[in-house]
């Protein structure tokens, strides 16, 4: 069939673009301002891009418009619609589907779906147990939220029975408000941690709590969940019910446990050692995202001493503490990272992590944008001087926030900056920048390239 896909780029509806190209459809798109890393990934499919929403795009009359959840009934402050495609979609009584809608009926059918949930760690984890299951033959297909370095892509159809799908608790679409994992029916689970987000559908910690209960309907009694033993509020998930087999990590009571350093650790299951797990990754998530993964891939048959040891040739995700750069100074290097964060847990983590790799002389320049839904409306604004407690300096892209973020950042003093545009933030950023630096750049977004300008404005310094 032909499918046009209304917001390709996003990392959920670009991977699934992929997944229809490899089944032999044909994949149109469309996307506001079609942007990198999915744009660059569907151009090399051959996925053709239009830029915006207008309602011409109907000429192409595919035989399923499907509707990624950025696209809504909203209109602009003249009146017309923001997604004029999908208003004519709507009067011309043409079909369409959400993505995951589509992704149950024409993908998932009949696999062993492995869906891995979670505030923080899904794609990373998404990655890790694809990568597990790859390694001991298994020949899996996959769904990641980002591209996996090992793989290349963010998706494929694979040939053996096994899907592992990062399983997100966001909204399915605008014509249907359950979450998105309810779609994926999987045979594993796995939940990884749950703390409030999306405050811009969600009320409180206990709205997603039942969306993730919907989730663990869900799972069959031949099934297994893989739960973090240190999350109360996943504990309270699974007293709402549970009908399938139950394996924990994480806490000093668990199915799976580590002993050791975040980058070197022993696997340990029911009290005996079940593998060893040495890799370049950093911080106790990742160690607990490794147990989980670890976890899921046994319920597929695969022996945990080599899962542990394929996770020693995992190369992470793109935009997770990826390097863009290192610029050579008289007083030393400069590195540029760029990483996904961008909750207030996940932006701790992430600079804690790299912390730890550090010597003493070295400082973390944390740069951020709150460009998240949750983010924007303030919700969390009073954990930032808490998530950015680890960096010696940090510096914050404001534009378009309702709120003061120099308030927010108070409790910092003169640790914390504030630009309210992109070039005021790389001219703070140049007068601090000093050799031995990591700047460690954090969003959910392009970033406008903040990465980019910061390493031509390094080198032009530095020679």
């Amino acid at each position: 069939m032909h499918i046009h896909i209304l917001g390709i780029c996003g990392t959920f509806m670009g991977g699934l673009a992929a997944l229809a190209r490899e089944a032999g459809h044909k994949v149109t798109g469309c996307d506001a301002g079609v942007y990198p890393p999915m744009s660059d990934q569907l151009r090399s499919l051959g996925v053709e891009l239009i830029e915006g929403f207008g309602s011409e795009q109907l000429s192409l009359k595919p035989d399923m418009f499907v509707v990624g959840n950025v696209v809504s009934r909203a209109h602009l402050s003249d009146g017309s619609p923001k997604f004029p495609l999908m208003e004519a979609i709507l009067d011309a009584g043409l079909p369409y589907t959400s993505g995951p809608q589509w992704l149950s009926e024409h993908v998932l059918q009949g696999r062993h779906v492995v869906a891995i949930a979670g505030t923080h760690g899904k794609t990373t984890t998404t990655a890790m147990t694809s990568w597990i299951l790859q390694s001991a033959g298994l020949k899996p297909g996959f769904l990641v939220g980002g591209v996996p370095l090992n793989f290349g892509v963010s998706a494929q159809l694979g040939q053996g029975q096994a899907f592992v799908i990062e399983a997100d608790e966001y909204d399915t679409a605008f014509f249907d408000k359950r979450s998105k994992f309810v779609h994926y029916r999987p045979k594993t689970a796995v939940l990884n941690n749950l703390e409030f987000d999306h405050a811009d559908i969600f009320d409180d910690l206990s709205a997603i709590e039942r969306q993730f209960h919907h989730l663990v309907r869900t799972v069959p009694s031949s099934g297994r969940i893989v739960v973090n033993g240190l999350e109360e509020s996943l504990a309270r998930v699974l007293h709402l019910g549970c009908w399938s087999e139950v394996r924990s990590f994480g806490s000093a009571v668990s199915d799976f446990e580590a002993r050791g350093d975040a980058s070197n650790f022993d696997v340990i299951h029911h009290g005996q050692h079940a593998g060893h797990v040495s890799w370049s990754l950093t911080g106790t998530h990742n160690q607990l995202n490794a147990l989980a993964a670890i976890a899921a891939a046994q319920h597929l048959g695969v022996d945990t001493h080599l899962a542990a040891r394929s996770l020693g040739q995992f190369e992470n995700v793109k935009r997770r503490m990826e390097i863009r750069g290192t610029v050579h100074t008289a007083s030393g290097n400069i590195t540029v990272y760029d990483d996904f964060a961008h909750h207030p847990t996940a932006i701790r983590t992430t600079v804690d992590g790299l912390k730890r790799t550090l010597n003493a002389n070295e400082r973390i320049l944390a740069v951020f944008e709150p460009r998240s839904n949750t983010m924007k409306l303030g919700t969390m604004k009073s954990q930032l001087p808490w998530s950015l407690e680890q960096a010696d300096l940090a510096f914050c892209h404001s534009a378009g926030l309702d709120w003061d973020a120099h308030e927010a950042l108070r409790p910092m003093g003169a640790r914390a900056l504030v630009a309210n545009d992109l070039t005021s933030l790389v001219d703070q950023i140049m007068l601090h920048a000093r050799g031995g630096d990591h700047i460690l750049c954090m969003s959910n977004g392009g970033f406008g390239h903040v990465h980019t300008k910061l390493l031509q404005a390094l080198q032009l310094k530095a020679a």
